[in-house]
């Protein structure tokens, strides 16, 4: 049996999550380890085949004090996957620039063993306005043992690059769920938009507009459920804040659900609804695989690529825009059919392609997609 090491974001957000349960879900004989909070071991406690190196522990937490301190990565990463067979970093917005983005290379570059596979899976790449933040990376992913973007506009800034490929976001592979709960219900994933430095003073006219869309559901005979997909970066915050602002007489229609540690009930939140409103990236993906009406609402230029890619024609509206939109737009969108994606589901484990041959996994015969490149465009 292999041991993986697997790189991901850890801070309880549902999208991310859902990567670590889908991978570990498709290799049942493969060992996975991930480092991340003890929690976690409660979130995947239905996965034997990935065990938790709790980061919150005192002896890994006093590591982490002396690796920040010396800038010691290597070290660190190098112990953890000591007896490991391969690396796979999965995730979305992994390669975001920022303020310190020098110093996030040189843990990127300590992920990598130059005697072990490393597979660079789901991602997308950028904003990022200097150009050596491209190049720098360009020169790491050169040796990568495979890379999978998710979304075009990524695949093409690597496509020269031999390991590079392109395939669906890795989260079209989740099953369909049955509704289970047929109420009129709106689900709203909401942001705290300040936590993205691009969107520091969009808080107040983000929170009033879902008011407004929340309101006038409401008065459709609605019920509206707002999601936090991710406590870390402030959901729950902005959900106390859009409740604040809806009227006493009305909040009895609203509900709220926040994701910790089980995926499949926000899941099924998700498949009962009547349609969704999505500031969440994966709320917008999770709805269309569903086949439920969906209002994008973009935070992120990630957004629109892929929306761009699956040829979606419905209504939506950015942060830039968001002082025009009305409710009215929003139900609009509420009568369209969601986009067909059975292309984007099957394309999706293309992300798989070079783990499987790695892992000696036999694909099935509905595996038969190949993987998109420029010849494809």
């Amino acid at each position: 049996m292999k041991k993986i090491r697997i790189y991901a974001y850890t801070h309880g957000n549902l999208g991310d999550d859902l990567f670590i349960k889908i991978i570990c879900e498709r290799y049942p004989d493969t060992t996975f380890v991930l480092y991340a909070p003890r929690h976690y071991r409660t979130t995947f406690q239905n996965l034997p085949n990935l065990l938790i190196a709790p980061s919150d522990s005192l002896m890994y937490r006093i590591a982490n004090l002396i690796v920040r301190k010396f800038n010691l990565y290597f070290l660190l990463y190098r112990w953890l996957d000591r007896d490991c067979d391969a690396s796979v970093q999965i995730g979305g917005s992994l390669f975001i620039q920022g303020k310190h983005w020098r110093k996030e290379l040189q843990i990127t570059k300590a992920m990598r063993r130059k005697k072990k596979p490393f597979f660079l899976l789901g991602a997308n790449f950028g904003p990022y306005d200097d150009p050596d933040f491209y190049t720098e990376h360009k020169r790491i992913f050169l040796h990568d043992h495979d890379i999978c973007f998710r979304e075009e506009h990524s695949y093409k800034l690597f496509q020269d690059l031999k390991p590079v490929r392109l395939a669906a976001d890795i989260v079209f592979q989740l099953p369909v769920k049955k509704a289970l709960n047929h109420k009129k219900v709106i689900s709203i994933s909401v942001i705290k938009p300040s936590v993205r430095n691009h969107l520091a003073d969009m808080d107040t006219i983000y929170y009033t507009k879902i008011k407004d869309i929340a309101l006038f559901f409401i008065e459709q005979g609605y019920e509206v459920l707002l999601l936090s997909f991710c406590a870390y970066e402030q959901d729950p915050v902005a959900i106390k804040e859009i409740v604040s602002k809806i009227p006493e007489t009305a909040r009895k229609k609203v509900k709220t659900s926040y994701y910790k540690n089980n995926p499949e009930e926000i899941l099924q939140q998700l498949a009962d609804s009547a349609g969704i409103i999505a500031t969440r990236f994966h709320a917008m993906i999770i709805g269309w695989i569903y086949q439920k009406p969906v209002y994008p609402i973009l935070y992120s230029s990630k957004m629109l690529h892929v929306m761009e890619d699956i040829g979606f024609t419905g209504h939506y509206t950015d942060f830039a825009q968001l002082y025009k939109l009305h409710p009215l737009d929003v139900q609009q969108s509420m009568e369209m059919a969601a986009p067909p994606i059975s292309k984007e589901k099957v394309d999706s484990e293309n992300h798989f392609k070079e783990l499987d041959v790695f892992l000696g996994r036999k694909r099935n015969q509905d595996d038969h997609l190949q993987t998109r490149s420029s010849s494809d465009k």
